[in-house]
């Protein structure tokens, strides 16, 4: 029974014989067939990657309401607590590239369903990790099924949908990455109450295995025509070049930009991409197509994802400290306080589609710039005796623009990649995003340090007391509690709401600049590659089974 998708570069697509989930299998993939035939059946895809993308998103911020309590039961160093969260970080940022090529090549559903394979088997393993160690171990596990798992769901949105779709499509999963800040502290401060540590990482579990069943039931297949010969040169280049440069910006962030070890790890990232690109230029069958750097659209729709990417991760970094250190919530509760945020984003979202079909994409983006730009200005306004109300306001401001510019964005840069190599440039896209990301939480990182030690006052302190202090705000908050000094607490609690304004305004700067970027350099308009509503005969170089 062949089954036609109606979306850009869809052909005929073939059943393949059912894999081992049973009754449960046949169940969603009749469900879907039944649901308005096959022209809805890619939006019940769409909610199959969408299991998929929680699944990596609560992860990602799970992890910080449990290390308290990691560091008590497994008994881990400060060096180790680092590698809880460097060791995938670092394992992601290598993987990604390799991950799109393998899914261009051998099937791209195929290299998904693997992954999250992988990324439930990483769970289980740091659930019942017996000691720091293992426990790493598990995170880079885990950190390389969920560099499969993102690229790949980007790479398939080219494929199932077509060019007036694929915003909305692109929308609903910005959506659901959003909505992975706030799920995991909200859910890990739940279960760490109610349950053991393990519990944190035992509920991706039921997520990945309904992601599983969904992907296989619903997802079609889609891989290259093409089989060019595998790249190694630009593999190794490209792994060694992006873990070492993230591994310097981690470096820098945790022991200053001054470090050795940062700079050397800096420079040397910098050294192995360059050399990456100069081989990728030579090479005949390079792992990724430079002539996409050719194309405006693609450049600088990539280059404002990272800016997105940084300003963002300004909010996720110091937002949740000055909930808990400033206003005194717990995890769970700083969680709930970043709701405004997603549902700022969720609203975004869902107009930037049709937003960036009536005005342009340039000016839906340049929109979303501005209005996360008010939103960081107004943030960054905060005092010490604003109540959590004008929190909820700005980050919800901010939460909107993002809405805005980031899906806009992103299906930008998906227009101009062919089917044939969607999965190589979408791992480009996640890895620009992730060193955005990654620069912000380290430079955003030293100025939020620098701007709380210039503001505290340590006049009366021990040497051992005031260096304590100095350390974090949750530790200035800790030694005023022990002190039970009222005056410290206003201390540290002041220092620390400067020092996020600070970071707040060089975000809402960055994000005005990427207004005029905006404007200067995306189109008007996204080009479609096929003419609208046509179904080509055959698409170059992409093949769609299910």
């Amino acid at each position: 029974m062949d089954v036609g998708y109606r979306g850009a570069g869809h052909v005929q697509a073939k059943n393949r014989q059912l894999p081992p989930f049973g009754c449960y299998y046949q169940f969603v993939k009749r469900l879907a067939m039944d649901s308005q035939g096959a022209g809805a059946r890619r939006w019940w895809a769409l909610g199959a990657m969408v299991f998929a993308v929680l699944a990596v998103g609560i992860d990602v911020t799970i992890l910080s309401v449990a290390l308290p309590t990691l560091a008590v039961r497994l008994d881990a160093s400060t060096s180790q607590l680092q590698w809880f969260l460097s060791a995938y970080t670092l394992v992601f940022a290598g993987a990604m590239m390799p991950a799109g090529m393998l899914g261009d090549r051998f099937g791209r559903k195929r290299l998904l369903l693997i992954a999250l394979v992988v990324f439930g088997g990483g769970s289980l393993a740091c659930a019942y990790a017996p000691s720091a160690d293992a426990f790493i171990a598990a995170r880079a596990v885990l950190g390389l099924g969920g560099a499969v798992v993102l690229p790949m769901v980007l790479a398939v949105l080219p494929a199932l949908f077509c060019e007036r779709e694929r915003p909305r499509a692109v929308g609903v999963m910005m959506a659901a990455t959003m909505l992975g800040f706030p799920i995991g502290p909200i859910l890990g401060g739940w279960l760490l109450t109610h349950y053991s540590w393990g519990t944190v990482f035992l509920i991706n579990v039921p997520v990945v295995v309904v992601a599983l069943i969904a992907v296989a039931a619903l997802l079609p297949e889609s891989r290259s025509s093409a089989r060019p010969s595998v790249d190694l040169v630009g593999v190794v280049a490209s792994m060694t070049g992006l873990t070492v440069l993230v591994y310097g910006v981690i470096e820098a962030g945790q022991n200053g930009w001054g470090d050795t070890g940062a700079v050397v790890a800096l420079i040397a990232g910098v050294v192995v991409l360059a050399a990456f690109v100069a081989w990728e230029r030579r090479v005949r069958d390079p792992l990724v197509d430079l002539s996409l750097f050719g194309s405006r659209t693609f450049t600088w729709a990539t280059i404002l994802m990272s800016v997105v990417s940084f300003a963002m991760f300004g909010v996720l970094f110091a937002a949740p400290q000055y909930f808990q250190a400033v206003l005194g919530t717990d995890a769970l509760g700083s969680g709930m306080r970043l709701l405004p945020l997603v549902g700022g984003m969720i609203a975004g979202a869902v107009v930037a589609g049709p937003l960036a079909r009536w005005a342009g994409v340039k000016a839906a983006v340049a929109l979303g710039f501005a209005v996360l730009a008010a939103g960081m200005f107004a943030g960054a306004s905060t005092s010490v005796t604003n109540a959590s109300g004008w929190a909820a306001v700005w980050t919800a401001i901010c939460g909107l623009g993002l809405g805005f510019a980031m899906p806009t964005a992103l299906d930008a840069a998906l227009g101009e990649l062919s089917l044939q190599r969607s999965g190589v440039g979408s791992a480009l896209l996640q890895a620009v995003r992730m060193i955005g990301g990654s620069l912000g939480s380290a430079i955003l990182g030293s100025l939020i340090n620098a701007g709380y030690r210039g503001r505290l006052d340590l006049a009366g302190l021990s040497p051992t007391a005031a260096s304590a202090v100095r350390k974090s705000v949750t530790d200035g908050v800790a030694v005023a509690h022990k002190l039970d000094s009222v005056a410290l607490m206003y201390s540290v609690r002041t220092a620390f709401v400067h020092a996020m304004d600070l970071a707040l305004v060089a975000c809402g700067g960055l994000a005005a600049v990427g207004v005029a970027l905006a404007l200067a350099f995306l189109p008007q308009r996204i080009r479609a590659k096929t003419a609208a509503g046509a179904q080509p005969p055959r698409a170059k170089g992409s093949r769609i089974a299910a």
